[in-house]
């Protein structure tokens, strides 16, 4: 499937002159996504699991349906295993407060995580131990292995690929690695999941999570994979009508998981919303997201080494959907502001993850983040940009 045919997929290409180099932080929704969340408010708009009339049962049905779409996706062994969630955020607090609360002894995290995988432990007041990195931001894997072996019944909380940095962590390995000692791991995919296939049976992962807008899905919505041989042990969380089988006014007698953590009314246009993103991410299939995005930041990466004063923070070779960059003696933001002056959307900041950016002595970076229909012209407007960007700040 060609570039140009993939752009056309999507709307907000058709009117808009902007350069979109932000979609680690959210993509743009193909027509399909838009097209099967209009249906649902327009045809079969009605409550889910709750009612026998036709409307009820047609929302129900789709919205199981994408249940067993993500499912599939994970390559999970059973849908009840896939919990429908606000997004990576919530799913990392749904297991913090319904498993880790009471099972995990600690937990250990990398040097990269988002925020998001960070204060959920602080709430819990779990101790919180990080592993060592290296000078191009790597995981010490022998210092994990040391911690493991110092914190018996951990729980590892790993990012899969980095927000900030596009470094993708030897996953399978360190969950490999943790299960030898006991633990369990709880993986973000997040980033990782639209940019290279996903197999929860191969990689064993006791919980992982993703949300719909890293996958040209809708906002307001993700899933939350919990294995199955670990359903008994977690407890209710945010529980309310449709999470249930009785109330009684001294008890409760609670459905089983996903249902357990589905109470009130969920984000039904969204959970198929995300449904058709998944559908159409497979229908590109992920052999050319792969060549693409590469090709893409092959492409970017050669043209932003040739400019004087840039300063990379990890082996350049390494870096995956996204790149992180400096000029030296100009602020990130003051870039962040004359790109867009000229119709370049990057993300500057710290992107969430200010402990690594205090570990490399900045407050943040320039990040450019592509997705399937990012093109070399964009790079060629961004590059533009840039540099004329560097001039002014430096003239």
């Amino acid at each position: 499937m060609q570039s140009e045919m993939i752009r056309d997929d999507f709307a907000f290409f058709n009117h808009s002159d902007l350069v979109y180099l932000d979609s680690a932080s959210t993509t743009q929704k193909p027509k399909s996504v838009l097209e099967a969340m209009d249906a649902y408010n327009t045809q079969y708009c009605a409550n889910i699991h709750r009612s026998s009339h036709g409307l009820g049962n047609a929302a129900t049905s789709k919205y199981e349906t994408a249940r067993e779409i993500i499912g599939k996706f994970l390559h999970v062994g059973d849908k009840s295993e896939i919990i429908f969630t606000k997004g990576v955020t919530e799913g990392i607090n749904l297991v913090a407060q319904s498993y880790a609360k009471e099972h995990a002894s600690c937990v250990i995290i990398s040097a990269l995580e988002h925020h998001s995988n960070i204060l959920p432990w602080q709430q819990i007041k779990k101790p919180l131990h990080v592993i060592q990195t290296k000078e191009n931001l790597t995981p010490d894997l022998e210092h994990f292995e040391s911690l493991l072996a110092q914190n018996p019944n951990a729980l590892v909380a790993l990012i899969h690929t980095s927000n900030a940095f596009g470094i993708t962590h030897p996953i399978k390995e360190m969950i490999a690695l943790a299960h030898r000692y006991g633990a369990k791991v709880l993986i973000d995919a997040a980033q990782s999941a639209s940019h290279m296939p996903i197999n929860i049976s191969d990689l064993d992962a006791d919980f992982l999570v993703i949300s719909g807008h890293k996958l040209y899905g809708p906002t307001g919505i993700g899933a939350l994979y919990i294995k199955k041989d670990l359903h008994p042990l977690c407890n209710p969380y945010q529980v309310g009508g449709g999470a249930i089988m009785q109330v009684f006014y001294d008890h409760t007698e609670y459905l089983p998981i996903p249902y357990m953590y589905e109470s009130g009314t969920p984000n039904i246009a969204g959970a198929i919303g995300f449904g058709a993103a998944i559908e159409y991410l497979q229908s590109v299939g992920y052999a050319y997201i792969a060549k693409h995005e590469q090709n893409i930041i092959a492409y970017a990466l050669e043209q932003l080494s040739q400019i004087e004063d840039i300063l990379f923070y990890t082996q350049v070779a390494s870096m995956q959907s996204n790149i992180s960059f400096n000029i030296s003696n100009i602020h990130h933001h003051d870039l962040g502001i004359l790109l867009d002056k000229q119709k370049v959307q990057v993300r500057v900041g710290h992107h969430c993850v200010q402990p690594t950016m205090r570990f490399l002595g900045i407050d943040g970076t320039v990040r450019v983040s592509v997705g399937i229909y990012t093109n070399k012209a964009d790079i060629d407007q961004f590059i533009k940009a840039l540099k004329r960007s560097i001039a002014m700040l430096k003239g």
